[in-house]
């Protein structure tokens, strides 16, 4: 098998693995399953941004949200500290689901590392690749996400607003300019603009 036919493979796994997610997003009328819909998402937005992303990162990108549905937020306490533990576990949890499936496929053990340190998100503000994937998941929350979350019932503006501003912090430049010229709805542009300028 090929390096290309491997990869292929890889990412046709985690597609597939993301393809049972009970939950769903409705894009051009058609309901698709949500993490598989955030995994290609993902992935485009790395190579948009490097274009010469590495293989690894390209796979974390795929695999960022690996069959999330199964550590469901509801199961930690609905504060900060549970927030962090949730998150804290599904770090583990997507870099182990992401391994198997590498293991599977009989990529070198220093390549599986590799993606479950980007995953892991270890080194963010020192590590390029794992910089590029914060970039891509705040590009994704801002295009396709930040309306639905402005709907929420718990979420006023100004929360909004900080949630916008530590978003935007985790950033680097090349992310911000991306975000510029993002096609945001008149809500969501504006709340940027205000989170950004107040």
């Amino acid at each position: 098998m090929s390096d290309t036919d491997r990869f292929q493979q890889v990412i046709r796994s985690i597609d597939e693995a993301n393809g049972e997610d009970p939950n769903s997003e409705v894009v051009d009328g058609v309901a698709q399953p949500k993490e598989q819909l955030y995994g290609m998402r993902m992935q485009k937005w790395v190579e948009e941004l490097d274009p010469g992303a590495p293989e690894a990162l390209r796979i974390a990108a795929r695999s960022q949200h690996i069959r999330r549905w199964e550590i469901p937020r509801s199961d930690y306490p609905m504060d900060r500290k549970g927030y962090l533990r949730w998150r804290t576990t599904l770090y583990g949890f997507h870099a182990d689901k992401a391994s198997e499936i590498l293991r599977a496929a009989q990529y070198d053990d220093e390549t599986i590392e590799r993606v479950r340190t980007l995953l892991q998100k270890r080194n963010l503000r020192t590590d390029a690749d794992v910089q590029t994937l914060e970039d891509a998941a705040a590009l994704v929350f801002l295009i396709h996400h930040l309306d639905d979350f402005l709907q929420r019932d718990d979420i006023g503006e100004e929360k909004a607003i900080n949630i916008i501003r530590k978003t935007w912090k985790k950033m680097t430049e090349r992310g911000h300019e991306a975000a510029s010229a993002l096609a945001l709805s008149e809500k969501s542009a504006a709340l940027l603009e205000r989170a950004l300028t107040s």
